[in-house]
């Protein structure tokens, strides 16, 4: 029977150049958690590492792991004692030359219940992504777990309306986004506020939307010239911010989310109820070119 009441552990931390330091600071950070009544836990994308993105870089492969592997067993212990759920955004080898963004979740008895590949791959200046990634081709992906069935999507998959609808129309109780983005280390800062308000915007309206809780777990610190900006946050099923980290500590939080509101939010914005499907057709275009 589904529980109407979860509580999500929300780790923000910033990372090390050494992968066993990161992965023992949030091993540490996930029996914080646990002991203060977290259920769901969620770690920042690339946990195990600095943000090696930034540059294209052929050494980095070396950071890659196979999924199921070495993180997902440390972490699937971790799940089955402290009796949580864990999502783990790690750096995939699936074969030689061949490497995702993936997320894995491991259940609260310690079972490796899946992965998610990431879909949309950016490439941007400090965003080199497409040099290290293969775009995901699992689909979008929703886990049952003990505490609920969870959407996980990654960072640049939270610009994307359709990811959020789809991931929700397979029965998604929460999405959640693990995420590592920042600021150039020199932007000014109008220019700051003026993205993290988009960016924590827009999942908000996925939330709106669907009519689900949306989780958001972004990583914190200065790391070569960008500063992450934290600022992880937990809405309700209707967008309402319950939970907001600050931009430069880090944070371990727990935060109460109800799965009653999908209910009655969907009720009285019958969005889903309305959406005109056999309209919809055009958006399999790239782009709608007038004749």
């Amino acid at each position: 029977m589904k529980r109407k009441v979860v509580n999500v552990g929300v780790l923000q931390i910033a990372c090390d150049k050494d992968p066993q330091v990161n992965m023992e600071k949030t091993a540490k950070g996930i029996r914080d958690l646990a002991q203060a009544g977290a259920q769901i836990i969620c770690l920042q994308e690339l946990f195990r590492s600095l943000y090696f993105c930034d540059v294209e870089d052929y050494e980095n492969f070396k950071l890659a792991e196979s999924i199921p592997g070495p993180s997902t067993h440390t972490l699937g212990g971790l799940a089955k004692e402290l009796g949580v759920v864990i999502i783990a955004s790690l750096f995939e080898k699936r074969a030689e030359g061949l490497y995702h963004n993936t997320t894995a979740v491991l259940d609260a008895d310690g079972e490796y219940l899946g992965k998610y590949r990431k879909m949309h791959i950016p490439d941007d200046p400090g965003y080199y992504e497409k040099f290290y990634f293969t775009p995901g081709d699992l689909g979008y992906k929703v886990f049952k777990t003990r505490f609920g069935n969870l959407g996980i999507l990654i960072c640049w998959d939270q610009w994307y309306p359709e990811a959020a609808r789809i991931t929700t129309l397979k029965g998604a109780d929460i999405l959640f986004y693990p995420t590592a983005i920042g600021w150039h280390k020199d932007q000014d800062i109008d220019t700051n506020d003026e993205q993290y308000q988009a960016w924590q915007t827009i999942q908000r309206s996925h939330a709106v939307a669907n009519g689900v809780p949306v989780v958001s777990v972004n990583r914190v610190g200065s790391e070569a010239n960008m500063k992450f900006w934290g600022g992880s946050f937990v809405t309700n099923a209707f967008g309402k911010v319950v939970y907001q980290a600050p931009h430069d500590e880090e944070i371990l939080q727990v935060v109460e989310i109800s799965l009653e509101g999908s209910d009655r939010y969907r009720t009285h914005w019958p969005f889903l109820r309305d959406r005109r499907i056999d309209s919809y057709e055009p958006l399999l275009n790239r782009y709608l070119d007038e004749e």
